[in-house]
């Protein structure tokens, strides 16, 4: 069984992803599945690659992640926040490069929630004067 360098949890929305950084040749593996099969969208592969991308670790680690919640967006925010978190934990170096980007920082943005007596978060029933 192969020995986890790292472990880094993620979140975005309400996505919730669980990095295993392991040493290997940059394979990267979401939910049993290749990260291009699990993501169709190249933009959201991208998104996943970034940390590993800006500290020059494409081809040093093998990553297995496990992520639940939320859409697929949520879901490639959060890899990104947990591989930057798991990459900062397995060496310290990392951390200029990662936090200049902005990787490190967890995106609060959430939707917000519905108010009793209001059509929605924020949308009002219309008004009738008569």
């Amino acid at each position: 069984m192969a020995e986890n360098l790292a472990l880094g949890t993620g979140r975005r929305k309400t996505s919730v992803a669980r990095v295993y950084l392991r040493s290997g040749s940059g394979k990267i593996t979401v939910n049993g599945r290749d990260v291009e099969q699990y993501f169709a969208n190249p933009t959201n592969v991208f998104i996943v690659k970034q940390p590993l991308d800006v500290t020059d670790n494409l081809a040093k680690y093998d990553i297995l992640i496990n992520v639940k919640g939320g859409g697929v967006t949520g879901q490639a925010g959060a890899c990104r926040h947990a591989i930057a978190r798991a990459l900062q934990k397995h060496d310290a170096s990392n951390t200029t490069a990662l936090k200049a980007n902005g990787f490190l920082t967890r995106d609060s943005r959430m939707v917000e929630r519905k108010k009793y007596g209001q059509r929605g978060a924020r949308r009002k029933f219309q008004f009738s004067k008569r």
